[in-house]
């Protein structure tokens, strides 16, 4: 019989920009450390520990973790793009899950380059060739391959197939970046308006300009996982339960449209499967924090996760029911948009929000009587992990 699996502490430095940072592992030891003083626990205990990120050497993680101490532990070092962190905390609760341990920590960090993603490795084959070939003969795009180009592509998918106003990725934001000001965590933290977003340079004709695209950042953050035993043991009454969570990759339907291309029915998919194993609908959830590494993807998201019906996503915004007093707040901490994506950071650092919201810890931010959230962290090339939270 599986084990619950409870997060019982959490913690993140503030993302920086890239040249403004500490070295990656000094952010990765305080984030554990905030984690571990939070969960009130002795460092010792945590039996093994699961550490994500992207740009780095082998055995980053236990650079990073020996900064915190050296007790002889597993140390397992994940890579799967921008959803490293939370397949970090995939690993984590799986072993907690499993009965093979009674304690886990998993932790995400990145110390980034300036300027848009790029390939390390130009000396061998892309894991992304094929999908940069598939949307080469899906588009007439001249723009340069990598992230910007994917999403660029799915912002003018996505209009052409459902019609909907291009200001609403605008609008999207506008309502992240209203979020953020109340994040002292988030790199930026000034309003937005709508035409100031639209009038931005424009990076992927024809919608995508640059304040519709996540900033490049440093950062960590870290979760403690532990069976319920274990925080029963330990008097801990705030703990919070990963109730169900799901890591899909990509099928042969991921190559045959731009929106499948950038994860919409890799996300689609495995938001179902996450639904019908908790037993808890999207209906029921309050707070979520998804991955809007460009606002198109929200859009697309909010679609993918079930928040709205399919092509429904103008009416959605236009209602304001991705923000406080709608259906649901979406990135209440002001997502990658405002406060950065330092890959490995991500998807921990959405745990971290979503465990704030639950605990009623989100200050400013916080969503009104939230009981249930929703977390989505998407990688392509690809993996996307989709988890749900509860606190009783």
């Amino acid at each position: 019989m599986s084990k619950k699996a409870k997060i019982i502490g959490v913690g993140m430095v503030k993302f920086m920009k890239p040249g403004k940072n500490e070295p990656y592992e000094i952010m990765a030891s305080k984030a554990i450390r905030s984690a571990i003083q939070d969960a009130g626990i002795d460092y010792r205990e945590i039996k093994q520990a699961f550490a994500g990120y992207v740009y780095g050497d082998s055995t980053c993680g236990q650079a990073a973790l020996y900064k915190v101490g050296m007790t002889g532990i597993p140390v397992i070092n994940v890579n799967n793009n921008c959803s490293s962190g939370s397949t970090a905390l995939y690993l984590a609760r799986q072993a907690v899950e499993s009965g093979a341990i009674d304690c886990a920590l998993a932790f995400g960090f990145e110390e980034m380059q300036p300027g848009a993603l790029s390939e390390v490795w130009n000396d061998r084959t892309s894991p992304l060739k094929t999908f940069n070939d598939r949307l080469d003969e899906l588009t007439n795009s001249n723009v340069p391959n990598g992230a910007i180009k994917f999403f660029g592509e799915a912002a003018t998918a996505y209009i052409e197939k459902y019609g909907a106003n291009p200001d609403i990725f605008a609008k999207v934001a506008v309502k992240t970046r209203n979020h953020a000001i109340n994040n002292h965590y988030s790199i930026f933290d000034k309003p937005l308006t709508v035409e100031e977003v639209l009038n931005s340079q424009v990076i992927c004709p024809p919608y995508l300009t640059r304040f519709m695209a996540c900033p490049p950042s440093c950062g960590a953050a870290a979760a403690i996982v532990c069976t319920e035993e274990f925080a029963k043991k330990h008097g801990i009454k705030n703990a919070v339960e990963i109730v169900s969570q799901v890591l899909a990759t990509d099928t042969e339907a991921t190559y045959e449209n731009v929106l499948n291309v950038v994860g919409a029915e890799m996300t689609q998919r495995a938001a179902k499967e996450l639904y019908e194993k908790a037993g808890i609908g999207p209906e029921d959830v309050d707070v979520v924090e998804l991955h809007d590494c460009f606002t198109p993807n929200e859009v697309i998201t909010y679609e993918g996760l079930g928040l709205c019906g399919e092509g429904e996503a103008e009416t959605f915004i236009n209602n304001g029911d991705n923000t406080y007093g709608g259906k649901y707040v979406v990135n209440p901490s002001g997502g990658l948009m405002s406060k950065g994506h330092p890959l490995g950071a991500t998807g921990l650092a959405q745990c971290t929000e979503l465990v704030w919201q639950l605990r009623g810890q989100a200050e400013k931010r916080q969503v009104e009587n939230a009981r249930v959230a929703l977390q989505h962290n998407l990688g392509l090339g690809g993996a996307v992990v989709v988890s749900m939270y509860k606190i009783n």
